[in-house]
């Protein structure tokens, strides 16, 4: 058994599929639209064959997120060597994106930086 795939809502929906295709190299689909309902998505799609449905539909309720909270705590990319993580993490940070934590070896072992992507989502660069 396997994740086919994780699904986040979002407001800006081009903003995020760029993100994600710009510094992680997803590959989107053509997208999807509803006209009745409003809903977009994208389906993108990582090297690995993992899989990111990200949507939008105009009647979205948005509140305040904190960082400590039940659901969705991050999504966490293997880049494969601190070099990437250390490399990465700078791209990101120069291109505004706030450094959460890290570059660091976590107590658990974990060679890893956290940043906050567009709408506050964490990100997690791990090696």
């Amino acid at each position: 058994m396997k994740i086919e795939h994780i699904a986040v809502y979002v407001n800006q929906l081009e903003e995020m599929k760029n993100f994600f295709v710009s510094f992680f190299g997803a590959v989107p689909n053509e997208g999807y639209y509803n006209p009745k309902t409003g809903f977009r998505s994208y389906f993108l799609s990582f090297s690995d064959g993992v899989r990111l449905e990200i949507m939008h539909r105009p009647d979205l309720c948005d509140t305040q997120k904190q960082p400590f909270r039940t659901g969705y705590a991050h999504i966490a990319f293997c880049v494969g060597s601190k070099q990437k993580v250390d490399e990465l993490t700078q791209q990101l940070s120069q291109a505004g994106y706030p450094v959460v934590s890290g570059p660091r070896t976590t107590g658990d072992g974990y060679y890893e930086s956290c940043i906050l992507g567009p709408e506050e989502n964490l990100i997690e660069l791990t090696i």
